[in-house]
Parts: C-alpha cells; sequence; structure tokens
C-alpha cells in the first residue's frame, strides 16, 4: 500500500479532481514582462525565462500541444491533460491575442483545463473574462498561477519583482469570484528571508484560500543579477538544512486543503551555477520526508490561527 504523504500533494489533488493521473503539457508563447520592459527584470529571471521544457514559441499552440501529447501519451498511457502556459507572463499582450491562443488550446483534444502562469499586476476584469467564457463554451477548467515569492516586502524590492504583497492579494481577490482555481508561487530561501518569512507566507496564502501552492527552492541561472551577486559574493543563500527547515515550518502552518505542487526547483544542469545544493531534488524530498518524520511533522499542524483564534481559549473557559 502506498505511504501517504504528510502534505497534501498536488497529484492526488488532480486525481480526485478528474479521477484519474493529469499531466501537465508546457506551452510557450511570444510573450515578454513588463518588469523586463520597464528595466532589467527579476534578478533571478535568465533570458529564456523559465520554460526551459518548452517548444520554441513560434510554433503554434496547437502543434506543441499534440506533438508533447503524443510524447506523453506513448510514455504514460495517459488520457487527460492540461495546457500549461508557463513561460514569461502570459496576460502581458492585447485580450484579443491572448483570446485566440486559449482557445486554441481549449479545441485540442483531451485537455481538461487550462493554466496561466502570471504576474500579479497583470490580471485584470478582461482577461478573467475572456477565461470564463472559454471555460464555459469548452466546459474545461482554468487555473491561474501568480508568482508572490514571498510575503517580505523588501525582499521583493531587493529582487527587483516590480510589485509587492498588495499587488498579489489584489489578483487574489479578482479572481475569487469567478471560480478558478488559485495557484501561488513562493521561493523559500531568496536572500533577506528567514524562517518567519517562511511562515509568514504559508499564513497568508492560507488566509487568502489559494487552492495550490509551488514552493521552490532558490536557483541561480546563468546570466543574471543574482548570478553575478552569487559569484561576487554579495549574497549568501541558507543551508540546505536551514531550507528544510524553512520548508517544514511553511507546510506545518498551510491550510491541510492546500495542495502542494512542487517543494524544490527544477533546472538544466547547464543553465545554473546553484541548484538544490548540488543534490537532487528527490534526494531532497527523502530527507524531508524524513525530518517531518522525526518532529511528528505534517501539513496544517500548527494551522490554528484563523477564524478569530485568540477566541477559542475565551470560549473554551465558558464551555467550564
Amino acid at each position: 500500500m502506498k505511504e501517504k504523504m504528510p502534505y497534501y500533494p498536488y497529484s492526488e489533488y488532480l486525481k480526485n479532481k478528474y479521477g484519474e493521473k493529469v499531466y501537465k503539457l508546457p506551452v510557450n508563447l511570444p510573450v515578454s514582462c513588463p518588469n523586463r520592459k520597464s528595466g532589467t527584470g527579476c534578478t533571478f529571471c535568465s533570458p529564456s525565462g523559465t520554460g526551459f521544457e518548452a517548444m520554441d514559441c513560434q510554433t503554434s499552440v496547437h502543434e506543441q500541444l499534440e506533438k508533447t501529447k503524443e510524447h506523453i501519451e506513448r510514455r504514460y498511457h495517459a488520457h487527460k491533460f492540461i495546457a500549461y502556459f508557463q513561460n514569461y507572463t502570459n496576460t502581458y499582450l492585447a485580450p484579443d491575442r491572448f483570446a485566440v491562443y486559449m482557445e486554441e488550446a481549449a479545441q485540442v483534444s483531451d485537455i481538461v483545463e487550462i493554466a496561466v502562469s502570471t504576474r500579479p499586476d497583470c490580471i485584470t476584469f478582461e482577461y478573467l473574462e475572456i477565461l470564463k467564457r472559454i471555460s464555459n463554451r469548452y466546459g474545461i477548467a482554468i487555473t491561474i498561477e501568480l508568482g508572490l515569492q514571498t510575503s517580505n516586502c523588501h525582499t521583493l524590492m531587493n529582487i527587483r519583482r516590480g510589485h509587492t504583497l498588495a499587488e498579489f492579494i489584489d489578483a487574489v481577490l479578482m479572481i475569487q469570484p469567478y471560480g478558478f482555481d488559485l495557484c501561488a508561487h513562493v521561493i523559500l530561501n531568496l536572500p533577506g528571508d528567514d524562517l518567519t518569512d517562511a511562515i509568514e507566507t504559508a499564513k497568508i496564502l492560507s488566509a487568502l484560500r489559494v487552492q495550490i501552492v509551488k514552493a521552490h527552492s532558490l536557483y541561480i541561472a546563468k546570466n543574471t543579477q543574482l548570478c553575478d551577486d552569487f559569484e561576487n559574493g554579495t549574497i549568501t543563500l541558507c543551508s540546505k538544512e536551514e531550507y528544510l527547515k524553512r520548508l517544514a515550518a511553511f507546510l506545518e502552518h498551510l491550510n491541510p486543503v492546500i495542495a502542494v505542487e512542487r517543494l524544490f526547483s527544477r533546472i538544466p544542469e547547464k543553465d545554473a551555477v546553484f541548484c538544490n545544493w548540488g543534490m537532487s531534488w528527490w534526494k531532497l524530498r527523502d530527507e524531508l520526508l524524513e525530518l517531518m518524520e522525526e518532529h511528528g511533522s505534517y501539513q496544517g499542524r500548527r494551522f490554528h490561527y484563523l477564524n478569530g483564534a485568540a477566541l477559542q481559549s475565551l470560549d473554551s473557559q465558558a464551555d467550564n
């Protein structure tokens, strides 16, 4: 029998939602990012963004999905797929062009969901209405992925993120009435952050009632400002042990109904100067599981701070 994980895996969330295993198919659009247009972008972002596994952005959405789907079908005998618009900021283009790309994805057979990765400051009702219309027309689900990275506004400014926590909250409040799933991206070992930032980030995501979280260990891509800072010794990164401690604390404070899509970064070795302390992500995951078992740790263990938590002791006194 498969051992139960001490957190709620995204794979299990999808299986509960769709009745079987579902696979993401990365799609690369010819888009950029407002942070790049106005400056040099986030300090951690490489010139190629994060679409390491995606096809060329000049290839049509239909062709990208069909070719990747064929490979995944053959290898894993899969039947249901998510069209994942991953790289850069996928709502940073004209609404009519955005609508064409989304509709093209929705018409590919066996696509049950569209996932759109974007920035908190690039969400408007116009784009949400487009996604709602496509969802209703084709009967597919929508997930919007927002990059928060950290709740620490000072760190966000230091990494030149171009937004702070306020814009993230604003985007979440706009998205929620549409009933779309919301996935938050966070990095728990950014320079300047500590354990309390990891915990506060978990508490904010829980309070905002997001459905999915994708946690990344910080990788340092080549040809980035962060790479220069790392090689010049102007920043330091926390140890592997400290990251695992933060990750366990993050999970303990996270609402147990929030699905956890990722815990560690994945990037081709040729593209990075640092990633996962030179270890494979699955070995790090095993170390995390050992740490959590040793301390009796699990997702939601310390999830008792919402819904008037300070009054709970008063209620118990009244009962006595």
